[in-house]
């Protein structure tokens, strides 16, 4: 195909990009890629009829919502590791263009894909909008529509770009990864914050602000006056001219910078490693690998930003209930974030399993490094925020809880580490983005859900052992910690002992394909939707409004905070908290039931 890009026009150039994306894209639909493509699609389109439907009976609030779909092109390509970037700027750095024309034929490539199209519908909502202010108002919102759209997807990539250039330091991804904790905790808590600035007026000014985005300015164009409304139109032209020069810019300046495939660079002689041998080696190895390896300080910073962030923000509003636990949710998110431990070295693997009986060593070094690099800053921030928080009741809680989930979680990542690998590109060859894995990003949420449900799970028995004795619930959790490090550490390196080369070559060369084998892609699509939206949400009747307001009761804590039953009357209460829980669990069977029903059920037509 490069042949053919050697003498196009602007035109031509873009008409090969969207035809190279688009077969990119068709060719590596399968399986479970599709099912979850689909799914995303479909409830894309849900929501973008849903921001139509609030353009019409709730404007008020169309601004918020298109912030909303501007912050997803924000924050999802910092969230994802740069974003999914199917064509590189490094293959086509050989082309004979300017940098501008290849940044404007990436740009119609970056089109080319179901994120444009289904916010594109979402943005539908500006002319919609605009019918309340006559034709004229039509005609702004459709303009409106495209030049936010465009602004959007350039914005989004500008990001990436940066994210390639810039992220070359341990300070550069650590702001990353606390740009993007913080980002999580205000989407999950922020609302904490908007009280404590006080509504009406928090209101008022946040409608001035929603207005002054990107997204906004669709809205401002239409309710401005018609003179105003072009200015606002030429203007949104401009900032996405100025977006493709920087981009233009940016992207021949990360094509001949020097990448060193994701590490800082080395000064001085290399420190040797310690006389040591077995699993204290293989912890030394992996300390450097967290020090040197950007993608893992970004996402340690990630986790404990977020601890740190969400407790602070519920403190706006005198609510210390979270302080106490600042530790034992950091625990929970190092762990998410390490769920892929083999897939983000690549076939270094090849390492461990030329050396006789090392298998063991490696799964026990990971876990000792990991439990180097989470347990001093968990312990730290539990026994800091109890003290500050002033909370007593949460002293139990805490020395029962910490042990738990640090076994735990040193345990369950290993263990999805060598029974759900999700293949990654060998770390020295990452391309310009050092915060691109080359992962299947969906895979690594997926791995990311199973440790946030996983690794609490985990501590259930030490949290019943608390409500029935503290003293008892703390030696419950200490030995619960212990039992999950070294029993699910045992399955670990068991299996890699079994099925190393099995590993080895699936982070080579892919899973092989199983022409025979149902996957969700199998499901009827209003089960498959059903299934995500299940995996999506679950989570929020189980725990935050099931488990937690549970053990307030049981507890005596009078705080109600945002937990639905303790605002309810006394007499409603429990009968909240068993439903919440009942659905919850519901879910979860959904979602797991429904796929495996699919596979037996196709076992049994096979057989």
């Amino acid at each position: 195909m490069a042949h053919l890009l050697l003498t196009p026009g602007p035109a031509a150039l873009a008409q090969h990009m969207i035809r190279m994306r688009l077969a990119i894209m068709r060719n590596s639909l399968r399986g479970e890629d599709a099912a979850n493509l689909y799914t995303g699609v479909s409830l894309g389109v849900l929501l973008a009829f849903g921001t139509i439907a609030v353009a019409v009976l709730w404007p008020a609030y169309l601004p918020l919502t298109l912030a909303a779909w501007f912050s997803g092109w924000i924050f999802g390509p910092i969230l994802f590791g740069g974003g999914s970037e199917a064509l590189r700027p490094e293959y086509f750095s050989m082309l004979p263009a300017t940098p501008g024309r290849i940044a404007a034929a990436l740009l119609a490539g970056a089109f080319a894909g179901p994120a444009p199209a289904v916010n594109l519908i979402a943005l539908l909502s500006l002319p919609v909008y605009g019918w309340r202010f006559g034709p004229a108002g039509v005609l702004i919102g459709l303009g409106a529509a495209v030049t936010t759209l465009i602004t959007m997807v350039m914005i989004s990539r500008v990001i990436v770009a940066l994210i390639g250039l810039f992220v070359r330091s341990r300070a550069t991804a650590s702001a990353v990864g606390i740009v993007i904790g913080t980002a999580i905790a205000l989407c999950s808590n922020g609302w904490a914050l908007f009280v404590a600035l006080g509504g009406t007026d928090a209101a008022a000014w946040s409608q001035v602000l929603v207005r002054a985005l990107p997204s906004g300015w669709g809205v401002a164009a239409i309710e401005a006056p018609w003179p105003l409304a072009l200015a606002i139109l030429l203007a949104g032209a401009g900032v996405i001219a100025l977006l493709l020069a920087a981009w233009a810019v940016l992207l021949s300046r990360r094509v001949v910078s020097a990448a060193r495939g994701g590490m800082p660079t080395r000064r001085g002689a290399p420190r040797p490693f310690p006389a040591a041998s077995g699993a204290r080696i293989t912890a030394a190895k992996e300390l450097r690998a967290w020090w040197r390896d950007l993608v893992r300080i970004q996402l340690l910073a990630l986790a404990f930003s977020y601890a740190i962030v969400t407790p602070l923000l519920l403190v706006t509003i005198d609510a210390w209930i979270m302080v106490p636990f600042t530790g034992l949710i950091a625990i929970v998110m190092a762990a998410a974030s390490s769920a892929n431990l083999y897939g983000a070295d690549g076939t270094a693997l090849w390492l461990t399993l030329m050396t006789p009986g090392a298998e063991r060593a490696d799964v026990r070094g990971r876990q000792l490094a990991w439990l180097l690099i989470v347990g001093p800053a968990a312990v730290l921030l539990s026994l800091a925020g109890t003290l500050v928080s002033g909370q007593a009741w949460a002293w139990p809680w805490v020395l029962g809880l910490l042990p738990a989930l640090l076994g735990g979680g040193a345990g369950i990542i290993v263990l999805l580490a060598v029974t759900s690998l999700v293949p990654g590109t060998d770390p020295h060859k990452r391309g310009g983005n050092p915060l691109s894995t080359g992962a299947d990003e969906t895979a690594e949420t997926s791995l990311a859900w199973l440790v946030l449900v996983g690794v609490p799970a985990i501590a259930l028995p030490a949290a019943g052992a608390i409500l029935l004795n503290p003293w008892a619930g703390i030696v419950t959790g200490v030995l619960t910690g212990v039992l999950s490090a070294w029993g699910l550490g045992k399955i670990a390196y068991r299996r890699l002992e079994s099925h190393g080369i099995d590993l080895l070559n699936l982070m080579k060369h892919g899973p092989a394909p199983q022409a025979d084998k149902p996957t969700t892609a199998d499901l009827p699509i209003q089960h498959r939707i059903g299934v995500t939206i299940s995996y999506l949400i679950a989570w929020l009747p189980l725990f935050p409004q099931g488990l937690v307001p549970m053990v307030m009761k049981i507890v005596g804590i009078e705080d109600r905070g945002w937990f639905l039953a303790l605002h309810l009357p006394p007499i409603w209460q429990w009968p909240t908290v068993i439903f919440m829980i009942a659905l919850g669990l519901l879910m979860y069977g959904y979602a797991i039931l429904i796929p495996m029903r699919l596979s037996s059920s196709s076992s049994a037509t096979t057989s």
